[in-house]
């Protein structure tokens, strides 16, 4: 019997394409994937360069718009929303972090973790985001901007911008990609650690075997088709 207390899946994705144009002809990039991520589980995406990974990535979280199927976030069939209406289901609801950090230039570290919460109205947003840079290590370095921090540094900001709006699911992008081996396990450590105190749900795209290992499920990916979801 279904329970209406029961929260929603936060993905699930079924017979999904993708093609894009190329000067050579359209292009197959994801061909009929199917997967669901549960409430707190952690997934890894793995699977050589091209084979769709990061755009398996862009479609769920509705950044990209699949040619066929359907993408659900959070029980929500992402084809009948809009730009906007995507953009407002993923605030406060999904978060993402990227391989190149993606901090704003512009802004300090305190600020680039705020700008997420002003966007969504909180009142709290300074104070959220001094606490949420001190969990990560980085309360010495509120007034710092992205040019001025180490790239393991940023992306630790980045990981509190993304954590600090409490998100549901978490998508990280190769969050480790630009970091020396150090940096790679420190972030790692700590992105781990924060989404089980969190309780997100993480789809974690990665060619680190020893970080995958680290998820509850590995998930990979060949010539744009899920192969094995171990």
């Amino acid at each position: 019997m279904f329970d209406a207390t029961t929260p929603p899946m936060p993905l699930s994705l079924d017979a999904v394409t993708l093609t894009l144009p190329s000067a050579a002809g359209p292009v197959e990039i994801l061909r009929g994937v199917s997967l669901t991520v549960e409430p707190g589980e952690r997934v890894a995406v793995v699977g050589p360069s091209g084979s769709g990974k990061s755009s398996l990535i862009a479609v769920a979280a509705g950044l990209e718009q699949p040619t066929s199927g359907t993408v659900r976030l959070f029980g929500k069939d992402l084809g009948a929303l809009g730009e906007d209406g995507r953009a407002k289901l993923r605030r406060g609801k999904a978060a993402l972090v990227f391989q190149s950090f993606h901090l704003l230039p512009n802004m300090t570290a305190e600020e680039n973790v705020a700008a997420p919460m002003e966007i969504a109205g909180w009142s709290t947003a300074g104070k959220v985001a001094r606490d949420w840079l001190a969990r990560v290590g980085l309360s010495e370095r509120l007034r710092h901007y992205p040019h001025q921090l180490s790239g393991g540094e940023q992306q630790r900001v980045a990981l509190a911008r993304a954590l600090a709006v409490q998100p549901e699911l978490l998508f990280a992008d190769e969050p480790t990609g630009n970091l020396d081996s150090a940096n790679a396990g420190s972030v790692a450590d700590l992105m781990f650690e924060l989404v089980a105190e969190t309780g997100a749900a993480l789809v974690l795209v990665t060619h680190d075997p020893a970080l995958a290992a680290r998820a509850d499920r590995q998930i990979t990916m060949g010539g744009g088709k899920v192969v094995d979801a171990a």
